[in-house]
């Protein structure tokens, strides 16, 4: 029997529900693949608001700095030594002339066509391509020798932990050089023509050489690097006002830094102390200060959550006792503290087990004890915020990285080392924070600990994003400075030209 057909009417009546629920399924599905995907989505665009940046999708940060390095030679490192670099020969006074003429045109045009130039971003970069003796070379020497543990300093400490520690210009390098399709960071770009950058990167390991050469060869090679920097018909247009240098390391460049005082220093700290740098080499319109590598691992949201009820220490302390400098309050503290209630005062190092007792503490304890080392600063503060343990800081002189973007007072205490010394003081006071403030500054701790973490690919509001935030706001000072160097070194020169002109005039003709 044939089967009764439906009038073609009954049947687009009865299909037109079923087609618009489709359509509005794929409509839908097609906006959410668009949102989910789309980078203006996914990008973070508010420093007020607490977002997660955006993250490479097939790409995983990688924040150790051995395994980055590992990564880095096997495969971004050249197979046979660079044939050419920008080593220059003689430099004359024509060549600094035609790049200060080019570099006239290029900003003139920036002028006219960013309303927003001199502040305009991103920071344009020109990195040096120095020979392989001032940097692979050096990364290479590192990778090969770190597991030799026994390279210790004069006061027991693993060299190649603190070259990691001061790693800062091997994450700054390793990010500036990356093909653009794999870098995270909208805020600089590598240039590749001189006229066209804001400032220019100087990527000599200044920690691994001071650390693993021997003391005349290190210096030695300070030299060489010296001649090879100011010998730049750039570093000669504006003195080196608008170079890079990243000297992190106290002991690091020291034999020549005299030379290149006019340069942008990537620092640990100020030091006002004069103990490591000497009086106008150092200043905070012109250098920036950038945080430690930690130690210790972060410690995530999960590592937060699980931490929370084991944090039965009231404050915790894991170093050495004995410091120079403004470091010595750090035993008057320590036997102030040592044998009290909730309170862990231990004597140690930043060696592997180091490391692994460090952490363990950190992550049990509410507070954690940061007082004035060698210098004002030290790697212990940057341990305790990727620990989510509240830093208790006391030292008087110390300037914190990024502290114009970062407000530290959410998620640290503050005590002077006149009160810190007082019987009684520091435990009165942190047993007098109410749980309610303690919970705040965990938060803000959890918020804050991307700031502290070196990551290839560098990301979006980690150390490397905020290093060029911060250089931003530096360029219309060091512009200026540029132009007031060059304004009076060229009247001063074109004053002895004269003289010496009428001077060789009057002696070849004596009659006149």
């Amino acid at each position: 029997m044939r089967a009764k057909q439906m009038p073609s009417s009954i049947l687009t009546r009865s299909k037109s529900p079923v087609i618009l629920l489709f359509a509005v399924t794929i409509l839908a599905l097609s906006f959410f693949f668009f949102f989910l995907f789309s980078p203006s989505s996914t990008t973070t665009t508010t420093t007020a608001a607490v977002t997660v940046p955006y993250r490479h999708p097939s790409v995983r940060p990688e924040t150790s700095f051995v395994a980055s390095l590992e990564h880095f030679l096997a495969h971004k490192a050249p197979k046979i030594p660079a044939s050419s670099d920008d080593t220059v020969g003689s430099v004359i006074d024509h060549d600094v002339r035609r790049l200060d003429e080019r570099k006239f045109v290029k900003e003139m045009e920036w002028l006219r066509g960013d309303p927003y130039y001199p502040m305009s971003m991103p920071v344009r970069v020109y990195v040096y391509e120095m020979p392989s003796k001032f940097t692979y070379d050096l990364l290479w020497f590192f990778r090969n020798t770190y597991r030799e543990t026994s390279n210790l300093t004069s006061n027991g400490s693993p060299v190649h932990r603190l070259i990691e520690q001061h790693s800062i210009d091997y994450w700054l390098w390793a990010d500036l050089i990356a093909p653009e399709s794999e870098r995270l960071l909208k805020n600089v770009v590598r240039v590749v023509k001189q006229e066209e950058a804001d400032l220019f990167y100087v990527p000599f390991f200044t920690t691994i050489s001071f650390f693993l050469l021997e003391k005349q060869q290190c210096k030695a090679l300070y030299r060489e690097a010296l001649k090879w920097v100011t010998d730049q018909p750039a570093w000669k247009r504006s003195e080196g006002r608008d170079h890079i240098f990243p000297i992190h390391h106290p002991w690091s460049f020291k034999s020549v830094r005299r030379y290149v005082k006019n340069a942008i220093w990537l620092l640990p700290d100020m030091d006002s102390t004069g103990n490591w740098y000497k009086p106008g080499q150092v200043s905070l319109e012109k250098d920036l200060i950038l945080p430690y590598v930690p130690n210790v691992d972060l410690c995530d949201a999960k590592c937060l959550l699980e931490s929370e009820s084991k944090r039965t220490a009231l404050l915790f302390f894991r170093g050495r006792l004995k410091r120079n400098a403004g470091g010595k309050i750090r035993a008057k503290i320590g036997a102030e503290l040592t044998g009290a209630k909730d309170v862990v005062i231990e004597e140690g190092t930043a060696g592997e087990g180091g490391k692994a007792a460090a952490q363990k503490g950190m992550r049990r304890s509410i507070f954690c004890l940061n007082p004035a080392g060698d210098t004002p600063s030290s790697a212990r503060l940057f341990d305790a915020i990727v620990s989510g343990c509240i830093p208790v800081i006391i030292s008087d002189e110390l300037e914190l990285p990024f502290e114009g973007i970062l407000d530290y007072r959410k998620m640290a205490v503050f005590i002077s080392s006149t009160d810190a010394v007082q019987p009684g003081w520091i435990l009165r006071y942190l047993t007098s924070i109410s749980s309610t403030q303690i919970r705040e500054m965990r938060r803000n701790l959890a918020e804050y600990s991307r700031h502290f973490v070196y990551s290839n690919p560098a990301q979006p509001l980690g150390p490397e994003d905020l290093v060029w935030r911060m250089m931003a706001g530096k360029l219309v000072n060091i512009k200026l400075h540029t132009r007031r160097s060059q304004r009076v070194v060229k009247e001063s020169r074109s004053v002895c030209t004269c003289d010496c002109r009428r001077s060789n005039s009057t002696h070849s003709n004596p009659i006149n």
